[in-house]
């Protein structure tokens, strides 16, 4: 049986993807599970897994080219069989791809077709892109299949000298990843009502442990601990005893998680992407540490994985690296609460009524007040500074 390769969807919302490169040629020998193509969604640039044993045959799509979700692009077949003609693909596509999608999210048809507007055929999110860079639709000529409007031909329109007169300055045309955050915060910003709690919490004992931890488990596992795996894995304990700041708002209610996938926000070239390590409260500093090093990694080398950003249930933000002292950051729903986290500095605090020099950290939790209040959010960050004033006995 011939298996199709769709445009994979990670969300609901996404409506078209971006072939970057096959990993294979036409031809080509493929084993189920490895790398088949590169494909930049909404999200990020991820590798998507070949979804059978077989020959790859009766690709349709080229790198560059914007394909819209549940699209097939090209097919898996036996040795010695030919891939379905267009028509037999019509009603051999749904049962094959039954087995393919369990792989994605998902697909809403509906969205798969382009729209049209004033007598042009434009993709959806050509038509989003548009309206962000306020280029008028019928001022633009479509380089698609029929004339079809695509996303690069609204980048075009808007660049400097495009159209109109000409002014200072210069315009960058944002990635899909800086539209996608800039999309995303706009709408969290907007539509969740926020708000935060800070607390700045004596890090010493974080500190011992860490130096205590570095040199076995770099011994052991090859990889170094950071105070962001430490807070990780205390952060992800704690919240087992607090479901409302692991939840998700939905349109049925609060749904509250009964595991821990943190998200760990992570800085790429063009803005930043949420990995996340599933099952945090359960595994090891090392685990952790692997993973996040691990993912880490393929964000930056533009090779994510569909697993790698899907279904985090709480994020946190680390900039204590590049010497921020303390920031709030917005939620991405459908999370509940997302941690942002400062640097450890050293200051000047009130021990027993004296003044002592003491490593602090300062931790901002931003929350969604659909979901929980400002006592649970203190309550949350109570517990956790317990956890950071005695890691060890939390992490034995």
């Amino acid at each position: 049986m011939a298996f199709s390769v769709v445009m994979p969807a990670l969300e609901m919302a996404q409506e078209t993807g971006k072939l970057i490169a096959w990993r294979k040629q036409e031809g080509d020998r493929v084993t189920k599970g490895e790398p088949l193509l590169e494909v930049e969604t909404d999200k990020a640039v991820l590798e998507v897994e070949a979804p059978a044993d077989g020959i790859l045959a009766g690709i349709t799509a080229q790198a560059g080219a914007d394909i819209p979700v549940g699209q097939t692009i090209a097919w898996i077949v036996a040795p010695g069989e030919k891939p379905p003609t267009e028509s037999e693909s019509a009603t051999t596509a749904p049962a094959a791809r039954g087995k393919t999608e369990s792989h994605a999210a998902p697909v809403a048809a509906a969205k798969a077709e382009p729209s049209s507007v004033q007598g042009a055929r434009i993709s959806p999110k050509a038509r989003r892109l548009a309206k962000e860079l306020g280029v008028e639709i019928a001022t633009v000529r479509g380089s698609g299949p029929g004339g079809e409007i695509l996303a690069s031909d609204v980048q075009a329109a808007a660049a400097p000298g495009a159209a109109g007169a000409k002014q200072s300055g210069s315009i960058e045309i944002p990635s899909t990843l800086g539209r996608l955050m800039a999309e995303r915060t706009t709408q969290s910003w907007t539509t969740v009502p926020h708000f935060f709690v800070t607390r700045e919490i004596d890090a010493s004992a974080l500190n011992e442990y860490r130096e205590k931890l570095v040199a076995e488990i770099e011994r052991t596992h090859n990889i170094r601990i950071t105070h962001t795996d430490l807070l990780v894995a205390l952060a992800a304990r704690v919240l087992l005893k607090h479901p409302r700041l692991n939840s998700s708002w939905t349109a049925e209610g609060i749904r509250l998680h009964d595991h821990v996938n943190m998200g760990v926000a992570i800085a790429v070239n063009d803005g930043v992407v949420a990995a996340v390590i599933p099952n945090a409260h359960v595994a090891t500093l090392a685990e952790i540490a692997t993973q996040r090093r691990d993912v880490a990694e393929r964000a930056r080398a533009g090779k994510l994985r569909p697993a790698d950003i899907a279904d985090a249930t709480f994020t946190i933000s680390n900039l204590g690296m590049y010497h921020v002292d303390q920031f709030s950051a917005i939620i991405t729903p459908p999370q509940a609460a997302i941690l942002a986290v400062g640097s450890i500095a050293n200051r000047v605090v009130a021990v027993d009524g004296k003044p002592v020099v003491r490593p602090i950290i300062t931790l901002t939790l931003s929350c969604d007040h659909r979901a929980a209040d400002g006592a649970r959010a203190a309550m949350f960050l109570n517990d956790l500074a317990e956890a950071i004033y005695d890691p060890g006995e939390r992490l034995a």
